[in-house]
C-alpha cells in the first residue's frame, strides 16, 4: 500500500472510530444479532429494520470494539443502508474476498469499504473488520445463538 493510500486508510478509520456513524440502539428492530471476536475482545450487536420486501430501512450497532472493528461496523451500516438483505450479503462476501484473498470482488462496488483492503496485511485483524458482517449475516437469518470469529 503506498503511502497516500496508507495515510487515508488511517484517517478513515480513525473518523469512524471516534464518530462511529449509526452508533447506538433502535428502538424496535425487526431482527438483531449479537457477534463476539474473543481473540480481540470486540463485542458487537446489529439490529436491523426492515421493509416488507427485505430491504433494510435502519440498521444500527452498539458495544465495543477495537478501531478497525468500530470502523467497519460504521462503514458497514452506510454501506448497507436501503439495500436488500441479498444485496447486503453480496456486499459482504466482495469485502470478504478483498480482505482475506486481496482479489478484487468483481461486479460488487465496494465504495470507500475498499479502503479495509489494508488490513489483510494484518491477517488478525480481519476479523476484525470482518465481525460485524458475521453478525450483520447473523441478524439477516434472524440467528438468535451469538456468533463469534472463532
Amino acid at each position: 500500500m503506498d503511502a497516500d493510500l496508507r495515510e487515508l486508510y488511517q484517517q478513515v478509520i480513525l473518523d469512524h472510530h471516534r464518530k462511529p456513524r449509526n452508533f447506538g440502539p433502535l428502538t424496535a428492530p425487526d431482527r438483531a444479532a449479537v457477534g463476539f471476536n474473543p481473540l480481540c475482545g470486540d463485542r458487537i450487536q446489529v439490529q436491523l429494520m426492515l421493509d416488507e420486501n427485505d430491504r433494510i430501512t435502519d440498521v444500527h450497532f452498539t458495544g465495543e470494539g477495537c478501531a478497525i472493528c468500530t470502523a467497519s461496523a460504521s462503514m458497514m451500516t452506510e454501506s448497507v443502508q436501503s439495500k436488500t438483505l441479498d444485496e447486503a450479503k453480496q456486499l459482504f462476501h466482495g469485502f470478504h474476498e478483498l480482505l482475506t484473498t486481496g482479489d478484487d470482488p468483481g461486479e460488487v462496488d465496494l465504495g470507500k469499504l475498499s479502503l479495509f483492503a489494508g488490513v489483510r496485511e494484518f491477517p488478525v485483524r480481519v476479523k476484525c473488520a470482518t465481525l460485524p458482517w458475521h453478525t450483520l449475516t447473523a441478524a439477516a437469518e434472524n440467528r438468535e445463538e451469538p456468533i463469534s470469529t472463532e
